[in-house]
């Protein structure tokens, strides 16, 4: 079976018109004036909220070498500055720990009751041997 009773298929585009309605026409159709490429313009109003240096730099003229270094560095950055905020915090708190511990031996080998165990101890030790 054939199909010939079809019309003839002739390319069309989707063309927006002046007035902002858009027509799908095929480029023959349309008047002179109407004739050639169609400008898009595209703005983007928001950005992710890490993409601000990136989009700093490409606005200053940096180039695409600044948004790749902020891209891979700045992550980066992040991750070891919290790598380091996290060892601090643990060397602190060690710090902490072993100060008390000292604290309270010399206090209580500073104390009357300290000298005494100092003795008790000496003296348990001769009778072992």
């Amino acid at each position: 079976m054939t199909v010939n009773h079809l019309p003839e298929h002739r390319p069309a585009s989707v063309v927006r018109l002046p007035d902002g309605t858009h027509v799908y026409v095929s480029p023959e159709q349309l008047p002179a004036a109407f004739q050639g490429p169609q400008v898009v313009h595209q703005h983007i109003h928001q950005a992710a909220p890490d993409k601000t240096v990136q989009r700093i730099a490409l606005g200053s003229g940096v180039g695409a070498g600044a948004v790749a270094a902020g891209v891979y560095f700045g992550p980066l950055l992040v991750a070891v500055l919290t790598a380091m905020a996290a060892n601090i915090a643990f060397l602190a708190f060690l710090a902490v720990g072993l100060g008390w511990g000292v604290h309270t031996v010399v206090k209580s080998i500073g104390s009357p009751e300290g000298t005494q165990a100092v003795k008790n101890v000496r003296k348990a030790r001769r009778r072992r041997s």
